[in-house]
């Protein structure tokens, strides 16, 4: 089945509060996507956001962000009241993370209160914990971390920080932070979990992205030390990147752990298929970043100050696919299988049927052969990521000449030049075409929302004010898509 889908990360939602989430306007979002006969949304990693306010270096790849907890839906559970909730950054199309984390935090406190008053709640929130096996350990994690000042947990205190091996440190005088960040998750997944039920009943399927790297200071990897590669002070020993090339002299130094490939293999990858499940519950589908790691890694010494001096190993795919399969042999996978790869991780890619990726703006020839890209099936075919320039910035960036031919090739003017190329890919026989909401309503570079290789501001602060453009495009694309058949 061909289908059409759009890419929006839950933050970048329009919203009273400064950041998106799971309140009014997702459920607003989701109608606009029906109307557009749109059927699949893609969203961002929905974990706590860690180092640079990135979703790719996450706290936890299990829990959720308090950040898309929505206020007016605490509202209607009761544990706010209305006249509590004011306007807050509502206009900007820029998040301030520091200052809306702030202001969401003493909302949830007084949630948290009202909440130890409900019995109901406190059961459902008893019985969610009992079923999630992370739960109650990411809550000791992140109480153990906010009484560290924040710092990773390999510098807190001996006793704290071996917990998670020995259970001898004392909880008791933590009791209560831990009770709040089980209520904080609880929360948060009856809330997604209500958005994802009504996105579904929409006729529409959400896909979830999930990086295959872990950020080193996460509760995965402190609950997990004996299936990463660290030494006996529990420091990495090796990290994860990307060797030199066009790009980059010095390569890309992720800095995030690497799996230790042989444990996992020993446990039947036991902790893949655990996270695969955690995440095969909260989406329909799941798309896996940097799925090249799966046949090949590039292995950097920790003490490389820059991703020259690594390796390339080969990692068990077949082995750990054949073992997902076996345990899920219903999951819904798609990767990300991008840049200049050996022919055997298209080989693991296709043994699997897996659907990968091609960029719209780094593939498409002007004046050229773009048989391949428009005839693939097994394939999603984007105009942009969330790490590429938006589709405009992209078209503004090219020669004078070149937007003279891609004119001329599409029969465009410079006015609906960004709707051919939208319709031009409506018609690929791709199974899926996702488009960014951005590269929808024709924004130029300054609502691009990442930079790889930049930490910080402006990454990941980019937000919609309103829903005005996009309604706009409604009725236009929604025609275009029955025409082509999505």
């Amino acid at each position: 089945m061909r289908v059409a889908g759009v890419l929006l990360g839950i933050a970048s939602l329009p919203s009273k509060y400064g950041v998106g989430d799971f309140g009014t306007e997702a459920y607003e979002f989701v109608d606009i996507l029906a109307r557009m006969n749109v059927k699949v949304w893609q969203v961002l990693p929905l974990n706590p956001l860690g180092f640079g306010n990135s979703p790719y270096q996450p706290y936890s790849s299990f829990a959720g962000d308090e950040l898309y907890i929505s206020l007016d839906r605490l509202v209607d559970d009761k544990l706010l009241s209305a006249d509590e909730l004011t306007s807050f950054n509502a206009s900007k199309t820029t998040i301030d993370y520091i200052q809306v984390r702030e202001f969401k935090a003493k909302l949830l406190a007084k949630a948290f209160t009202k909440y130890q008053q409900n019995t109901q709640l406190q059961a459902d929130c008893k019985e969610f914990v009992a079923n999630t096996k992370w739960a109650y350990n990411y809550a000791v994690f992140l109480t153990l971390k906010k009484a560290n000042n924040l710092r990773q947990w390999n510098e807190w205190p001996a006793e704290q920080k071996n917990w998670i091996k020995d259970q001898q440190l004392d909880l008791t005088p933590f009791e209560s932070q831990i009770a709040y960040e089980l209520f904080v998750q609880f929360i948060f997944f009856r809330q997604w979990m209500q958005l994802k039920a009504y996105t579904n009943s929409k006729n529409i399927q959400i896909m979830g992205d999930i990086p295959i790297y872990l950020g080193y200071d996460s509760a995965d990897v402190w609950e997990n030390q004996d299936v990463f590669l660290l030494d006996e002070q529990q420091n990495p020993t090796f990290i994860a990147g990307v060797p030199p090339d066009y790009f980059s002299v010095t390569g890309q130094r992720w800095g995030n752990p690497i799996y230790d490939w042989e444990k996992l293999e020993q446990t039947g990858f036991k902790f893949w298929i655990d996270r695969l499940r955690g995440n095969a519950d909260a989406f329909d589908i799941i798309r896996i970043d940097h799925f090249r790691a799966f046949d090949t890694y590039w292995k950097i010494p920790a003490s490389c100050p820059t991703a020259v001096d690594g390796e390339w190993v080969e990692a068990p795919g077949y082995a750990l696919f054949d073992a997902i399969y076996k345990a899920m042999p219903d999951v819904k996978i798609v990767v990300e299988d991008l840049g200049d790869l050996r022919p055997e991780v298209h080989q693991l890619r296709d043994h699997y049927n897996l659907p990968g990726m091609q960029i719209f703006q780094f593939k498409y020839e002007i004046n050229g052969d773009n048989s391949v890209m428009a005839t693939t099936e097994n394939t999603i075919v984007y105009t942009g990521t969330h790490d590429n320039e938006t589709l405009m910035g992209w078209y503004l960036g090219l020669s004078r000449y070149q937007r003279k031919q891609l004119k001329r090739t599409l029969k465009a003017t410079e006015e609906n030049i960004k709707n051919k190329i939208l319709n031009l890919i409506l018609g690929y026989q791709a199974n899926y075409v996702v488009f960014p909401v951005q590269d929808l309503i024709g924004l130029d570079n300054h609502a691009r929302i990442n930079f790889p290789g930049k930490i910080g501001s402006p990454n990941w602060e980019w937000k919609l004010a309103s829903f005005d453009e996009l309604l706009n495009l409604v009725p236009w694309f929604a025609a275009q898509a029955i025409k082509a058949k999505r």
